[in-house]
């Protein structure tokens, strides 16, 4: 079974380099790497020619960006002859047995569709970025451990809720089952609701601690509280939760989540970012029937009970990481 690896720039010529050099390390090689360049606006910079003239990198250019969820489908699309996929972002550094970690997962857990990188702060090693993505009850989510000094924490494989797409490593043939990202969330979340979907499907999703990525985070969208990332974050967090939470829970949880998206209002009221906020919901509110006729084609294919989604979610009364 082959590996493929797609990589999705953005105006991230000043890391994209240091990621391909750890690809181009990795103790188990990739049958494929493929990079897209999702309509960087700034020039190729001639280091990166070193990579584009190789034969064993492939180079695609889209016209325009068309944001990373479509871009990630359209690479899917590309290496739809490899078994699995790792995604990496340009500013996630794979540790040089990473892909041989996945590989042995993958024959470790058969029942699983997706594996999670344990991620590491590239600018301080002491601290994690995230050992995978957490969904609330409320329907907010965060990377678990994020920020957290690495000794804090047990380096054990288990079930998580779904892995952060900066890193993560997935079966090709589940991600066409469920359709691949969700091209109208353009970025942001979208990894979150792909883990959704495959767990409504019934697969199951595993933090691998010894496959390690440094990741930078944000490297190009202005970092997790710019504008962009608050009207997109939190646009897609209510599509999430209404395309995705099935039947009873979705109406049980419901206040809690409209109670969430009214106390996200008021927080980024307070911090400036208002129209921002207020935008992002009023649009996810504009696109409802759009994400309900989606909901109704997820919601005909589930196949995990409602229990099982029940035990997945966090249920803390105070939110931590």
């Amino acid at each position: 079974m082959h590996s493929a690896v797609i990589v999705v720039n953005w105006n991230s010529w000043a890391v994209l380099d240091q990621c391909l050099e750890a690809l181009d390390k990795q103790s188990l090689p990739f049958h494929r790497i493929l990079v897209i360049d999702n309509g960087s606006s700034e020039p190729m910079p001639e280091s990166f020619l070193r990579w584009q003239a190789r034969e064993d990198v492939e180079y695609k250019t889209l016209t325009a960006n068309t944001g990373f969820a479509m871009a990630n489908n359209i690479g899917l699309g590309t290496v739809a002859d490899c078994s699995w996929v790792a995604l990496v972002n340009p500013d996630a550094f794979l540790d040089s047995a990473w892909h041989e970690q996945m590989r042995r997962a993958s024959e470790a857990y058969p029942a699983a569709a997706s594996f999670s990188s344990a991620l590491v702060k590239a600018d301080d090693h002491a601290f994690w970025d995230g050992l995978g993505d957490v969904y609330h009850a409320s329907g907010l989510v965060w990377r678990s451990a994020h920020g957290h000094l690495r000794i804090s924490r047990p380096k054990a494989e288990e079930s998580i809720f779904s892995p952060c797409a900066a890193a993560g490593f997935y079966r090709h043939q589940a991600l066409q089952e469920v359709g691949g990202f969700d091209d109208d969330y353009f970025c942001y979340v979208e990894d979150v609701d792909l883990g959704f979907r495959l767990q409504l499907m019934g697969y199951s999703s595993i933090l691998i601690p010894t496959a390690i990525a440094y990741h930078v985070g944000s490297a190009t969208t202005g970092g997790k509280h710019s504008d962009f990332a608050v009207y997109h974050g939190h646009r897609n967090l209510a599509w999430t939760f209404v395309k995705d939470m099935p039947g009873s829970l979705f109406w049980l949880l419901l206040p809690l989540h409209v109670m969430m998206n009214f106390a996200a209002l008021a927080r980024f009221t307070l911090r400036g970012q208002g129209k921002v906020i207020f935008k992002a919901k009023w649009d996810a509110i504009k696109g409802l029937p759009h994400i309900i006729r989606k909901r109704k084609s997820v919601q005909s294919t589930r196949r995990c009970s409602i229990v099982d989604i029940w035990r997945m979610l966090d249920k803390r009364l105070f939110i931590g990481k």
